[in-house]
């Protein structure tokens, strides 16, 4: 069997893979998470997750490299990760009452044969109206400040969340039934 390489730094995708009973190793990507770009949203996030997974490839032969990128989408507006306390707080108030667009790139990319998957998710999450206090009391927890989107659905953050249409596991960073159905076609059985 293949050796399977996770591009990434995310906790949480170590997590939710390791959750799903799959052996693997971690190889953070160094590549950009560069969200400025012209691309559309769900081109984005597929551009992102095979340049991650791209530039950790010529590392492992005969491996399965696994990379994704997620954002938050409001508006049409990429939302990244805040950069400081008050991005966070900016970036709250205007999902607060608002629903808006989580979306994954994912890719898998066989070393051995170059062959390549890319897919997208899409999650729509509802959040709560949410008063000030609620917003500075949430950040002061440091929980926001290195999510996309200035939440972790899975944490604190869970709180804010009025309802989602879609995958939950999408929303931490890896919608994992799109993952193991992609898998799946490497020849890797998750069950």
């Amino acid at each position: 069997m293949k050796r399977i390489i996770l591009a990434s730094a995310s906790p949480r995708r170590r997590e939710l893979l390791a959750q799903i009973g799959l052996k693997f190793e971690v190889e953070p990507s160094e590549y950009p998470e560069e969200t400025t770009t012209k691309l559309k949203p769900e081109a984005l996030v597929r551009f992102l997750s095979r340049a991650k997974a791209r530039a950790v490839a010529p590392v492992y032969s005969d491996s399965l490299i696994i990379a994704a990128d997620t954002i938050g989408v409001i508006d049409g507006e990429v939302i990244g990760k805040p950069e400081s306390p008050e991005a966070a707080k900016r970036m709250l108030k205007r999902l607060s009452g608002k629903t808006h667009q989580v979306i994954t790139g994912f890719t898998l990319l066989d070393t051995a044969s170059g062959r390549i998957i890319t897919r997208t998710v899409k999650t729509e999450v509802t959040f709560n109206k949410l008063s000030r206090a609620e917003i500075d009391a949430y950040v002061k927890t440091g929980e926001p400040l290195d999510k996309a989107g200035a939440y972790a659905i899975q944490g604190i953050g869970a709180v804010l969340v009025k309802e989602i249409k879609g995958d939950y596991f999408n929303v931490m960073g890896l919608p994992l039934s799109a993952v193991a159905q992609a898998l799946k076609r490497f020849g890797v059985k998750v069950v």
